[in-house]
């Protein structure tokens, strides 16, 4: 539980990186679509995997990552709407910063060049945090793969 002056100085934040790519929409959501598989296509990330008997498309289904059998992070599934190309997801433990209430989502859309790739978080924390959290998250999570996505798509034409 959070006391009145953890309230009053985590602050809601928001975070995004999109980039247009020369593939239909189609074509870039049946590489980044799969919810348990965001490691096959993203270079920066350990492997990951759909904890238990989880189904990558059912919310509740919690994303693994794991460097030689330690599990570094956990991410749950809430929506997965592959019509609309996308899904959210909240981190679990353990957290690499401290953040609350973060939600991602990644989502494809068309676009007259092809298509567009968001990948975006809205959260909550402290003022000294936001900076830490554009740079890992912003830049190298969400940045390095949005890259990574383009390089594929482009090498494969």
């Amino acid at each position: 539980m959070r006391t009145r002056t953890e309230e009053t100085t985590i602050k809601p934040r928001t975070l995004e990186r999109s980039t247009v790519l020369a593939a239909t929409p189609d074509v870039v959501w049946a590489v980044i679509g799969d919810f348990a598989t965001l490691a096959d296509w993203h270079p920066q990330l350990p492997p990951s995997r759909a904890e238990g008997d989880g189904d990558p498309e059912v919310p509740g289904t919690v994303r693994v990552f794991a460097v030689e059998g330690t599990v570094v992070a956990r991410e749950r599934l809430l929506d997965h709407d592959a019509d609309a190309r996308s899904y959210r997801y909240t981190l679990l433990d353990p957290l690499v910063l401290p953040v609350h209430d973060y939600v991602a989502t990644l989502a494809v859309r068309p676009h007259p060049d092809g298509s567009e790739v968001t990948w975006s978080a809205v959260y909550r924390s402290e003022d000294d945090v936001a900076a830490q959290v554009e740079s890992l998250f912003g830049d190298g999570t969400y940045g390095t793969g949005l890259a990574a996505l383009r390089a594929r798509l482009t090498s494969s034409r």
